[in-house]
């Protein structure tokens, strides 16, 4: 089973970083690199996470006209990440834009995905403030998943939530990458539509994306580790059920 854990390096440094790190010694945890750090560090830190054989995630949701998108693409392909991300509400022609820019790279190996709606949006910001009124969050983003597919995009950013609903219409394959996750009796922070890694790992999540819950901990390699354990655990249960 491959490992469903992503840690957010959610760090205003390149140092700070590292130095997290370097307490997963022996360990090579699959990890987020978000706007601030990227915005501070800029690509000498990916080529320096990927020279330490971690595998990046880097999430900078990426939301333009269609050209700038696709030769942004063009210069993150260079970076050699193993995923990446554009906001779907970008549109078709935007996505394909990404991708074509992605493969003009050569990088076939890197995972494009696309932010449905953020796990901060509740229904009242989707009706009140960003006035799409006909519909719920839960079709909002099973919406946007399936406009993700047909752009040749890999998989999709959602809340636990919703994993199940979009594996259902775009297919198993199609990939779930899940923040908003926090071990039971975590501070939810800023985000509103959460889980636990037990939810996660029963309702379709590919992946978990975690920041604070470890980055924060006193022992974050054990606190990653328990995690993990929580999350296999639950998956094993679950489908030794249903076998």
């Amino acid at each position: 089973m491959e490992n469903p854990l992503i840690i957010a390096l959610d760090f205003e440094c390149a140092d700070r970083a590292k130095d997290f790190l370097s307490g997963f010694e022996g360990e090579s945890p699959y990890i987020k690199v978000g706007m601030e750090l990227y915005y501070a560090e800029g690509p000498s830190l990916i080529r320096w996470l990927k020279e330490k054989n971690f595998r990046v995630f880097l999430d900078l949701k990426l939301h333009d006209i269609p050209t700038t998108v696709h030769k942004a693409m063009k210069v993150i392909g260079g970076l050699n990440v193993d995923m990446v991300n554009v906001h779907a509400a970008g549109g078709t022609a935007m996505m394909k834009a990404a991708k074509e820019g992605l493969l003009a790279t050569g990088a076939q190996h890197t995972k494009l995905i696309a932010v449905t709606q953020l796990t901060s949006t509740t229904e009242k910001v989707l009706k009140e403030e960003l006035l799409i009124k006909d519909t719920d969050l839960n079709e909002s983003v099973t919406h946007y998943a399936t406009l993700a597919k047909d752009s040749g995009l890999d998989g999709v950013v959602c809340s636990v939530q919703e994993a199940r609903a979009i594996k259902n219409v775009c297919g198993d394959d199609f990939l779930t990458v899940t923040p908003g996750i926090r071990p039971e009796g975590s501070d939810t922070h800023d985000q509103a539509r959460i889980a636990t890694p037990a939810e996660a790992a029963v309702k379709g999540s590919d992946y978990m994306v975690i920041g604070r819950s470890i980055t924060q901990s006193e022992k974050p390699a054990g606190t990653y580790k328990n995690i993990l354990k929580e999350w296999r655990d639950a998956h094993e249960n679950h489908f030794q059920t249903f076998a």
